[in-house]
């Protein structure tokens, strides 16, 4: 069962879902963190049924500043606000009387793997964290495209800059496009991708205010792997088109309990049948492992194997 809540972070509400097992408490629990200009609407659901029928509890959240939560500017991408709403749902999980304080893990997906691995690095009390399709360096993905690309943000982002500091409505521009397009993101098949997660009749606010390809520049999550002391599951999809896939490996390699498989994917196939299966399989035995879940919800149990389409490589 999936019960709308809410904390604070900041000073403005973050809207947020509960979902709880069909079993006696205290349970698990997973904070999924979801991936750049993304909201609880694009997919998550399948990630909190799939994880609560296995006896995790899952809270799950739209950042500041996007979607159901709180926050102005709307469409800001800051990883220095997520980190406090990412502090703030841990603390939020483990105050909640139904989950166990000390069995908390994160997830993240695309952009979300560098809030969760940059996270896991802050909190070693952890009992694991998980990422998939990571994008786990802001700068990477911003220069796949070439200089010129960049270049051309150079005047919106200053007028950004100065609408900010005066007081005035943001610059936006988009945050995911087609080849040539101005936009953050433009690699072929992105677009495509980004809508292949929105429900009928959603609809995906493709815009993100300008000043945020700054911070952006400068976010480098990956050189947090080597202080995330919990287990790190990275599912890396080996045909990655949105950045360099040997970045999660070498993640998985540096974080000192890292495990990478990897999956015959691109960035947006891991959310669909049949890949999103096995993932998440693999992700619900991982999490299994580390959080002592059985199918009474407590104790220790036996991990499976990988699934057929990953290889498990540890660290």
């Amino acid at each position: 069962m999936t019960t709308r809540t809410s904390f604070t972070s900041g000073g403005d509400r973050v809207a947020a879902w509960l979902t709880l097992p069909d079993r006696p408490g205290p349970h698990p629990a997973v904070v999924l963190v979801h991936g750049g200009g993304a909201t609880h609407e694009m997919m998550l659901d399948q990630y909190e049924q799939r994880f609560s029928a296995a006896g995790l509890a899952v809270l799950a959240f739209d950042f500041r500043h996007l979607g159901e939560s709180g926050g102005q500017p709307r469409q800001l991408v800051s990883p220095r606000r997520y980190a406090r709403d990412i502090d703030a749902a841990l603390a939020f999980a483990r105050s909640r009387p139904e989950l166990d304080a000390g069995r908390v893990a994160l997830w993240g997906t695309s952009f979300g793997a560098s809030h969760v691995v940059a996270a896991a690095a802050r909190h070693p009390e952890l009992a694991a964290a998980v990422v998939q399709c990571p994008v786990l360096n802001g700068r990477a993905i911003a220069t796949r495209t070439g200089l010129g690309h960049l270049v051309r943000f150079t005047a919106p982002i200053v007028s950004d800059v100065l609408r900010a500091a005066l007081g005035r409505p943001r610059r936006y521009v988009p945050l995911v496009g087609r080849p040539g397009e101005l936009a953050f993101v433009n690699q072929p098949g992105a677009l495509e991708g980004w809508e292949s997660v929105c429900p009928p009749g959603y609809r995906f606010d493709n815009r993100v205010a300008a000043a945020a390809g700054l911070e952006m520049l400068f976010y480098n999550a990956s050189a947090s792997a080597s202080r995330v002391r919990c287990p790190l599951l990275v599912c890396q999809s080996d045909r990655e088109n949105l950045i360099d896939p040997q970045i999660a490996v070498k993640v998985a390699a540096a974080a000192p309990r890292g495990v990478l498989r990897h999956y015959d994917a691109d960035h947006f196939t891991v959310y669909h049948p049949p890949l999103v299966d096995r993932i998440v399989a693999d992700q619900i035995d991982f999490l299994a492992e580390h959080l002592a879940v059985t199918a009474d919800g407590g104790g220790e149990r036996e991990s499976n194997p990988p699934s057929r389409d990953a290889r498990d490589h540890r660290f």
